[in-house]
């Protein structure tokens, strides 16, 4: 591979530069209430840093399975940060945009396919399949920082509350990530350790590991314990259920608009 080539595969796809620029224009819309409708901005200021923090996780992947072993990786265009280069590119922007739109709920859909037979040692497919995640809770700690050391004095409110709800779902992202589920990242960590007779009778169902997880969080009962940890995790850090829900019901501007909330909308 020629260093030209080899550059290309690793230079940030203008794509990507896209998306993070609409994450940092509808942020600044937000927080200057220049938008002329603010739930639209927030819609928009929390969809495009989603689908960026989504793009991280991946590269996250894809670096780590690189320095592993899997050279191949640079070739396949995961190293850009595009993710249209994932290998199902639909799936990559839009499931996860319908996971939080339906349920507020972060789950990145994107999946870079990696040479596993290139990469020896147990202790490096584990560290590949955590990288995601682990990226997740870098996100959220970014995202929360604001609130747990005090920074946020003066910030407008309907941006405090669309924060509060990019965070809720990073740290859903890593959460369910890390659950020890067929075709989740938490049971990548595990699977090295696992017996082959084991893999081999749990593989077939890796495709359908993360509808499941998705469907059982849609009973009511295990739906309500679930937010009541994510809330107490998050309320630890500084943020309120009343700033999540408000960050949600901002975002969702196509629903009905809670009186308290849209009170701090122009």
């Amino acid at each position: 591979m020629s260093t030209a080539s080899s550059r290309s595969d690793r230079r940030i796809s203008p794509v990507f530069l896209g998306i993070a620029a609409v994450t940092a224009v509808t942020g600044w819309a937000v927080w200057t209430d220049f938008a002329a409708d603010a739930r639209i901005a927030v819609f928009l200021f929390v969809t495009s840093a989603w689908i960026v923090s989504l793009c991280l996780h991946e590269y996250a992947h894809a670096r780590t399975a690189l320095h592993s072993g899997d050279i191949s990786i640079g070739a396949k265009g995961y190293l850009t940060l595009n993710p249209l280069k994932y290998t199902h590119a639909l799936l990559s922007i839009v499931l996860p945009v319908i996971f939080v739109i339906m349920g507020g709920i972060g789950l990145p859909g994107g999946a870079v396919f990696i040479e596993r037979s290139r990469i020896r040692g147990r202790w490096r497919h584990s560290l590949i399949s955590a990288a995601g995640p682990l990226t997740n809770l870098l996100f959220a700690a970014v995202c929360t920082a604001p609130f747990w050391l005090g920074l946020l004095d003066g910030v407008p409110l309907v941006f405090r509350f669309a924060l509060a709800f990019l965070a809720l779902l990073q740290v859903t992202a890593a959460i369910l990530n890390f659950l020890p589920v067929p075709g989740l990242d938490g049971y990548g960590v595990i699977e090295p350790w696992l017996s082959r007779k084991f893999r081999a009778q749990v593989e077939p169902f890796a495709p359908f590991g993360l509808l499941a997880v998705f469907g059982i969080l849609f009973i009511p009962g295990v739906n309500r314990a679930f937010f009541e940890g994510i809330d107490a995790i998050l309320g630890g850090l500084g943020i309120s259920d009343l700033e999540t829900y408000c960050g949600q019901n901002l975002y969702r501007f196509w629903t009905t608009r809670d009186e308290f909330c849209q009170s701090f909308v122009s």
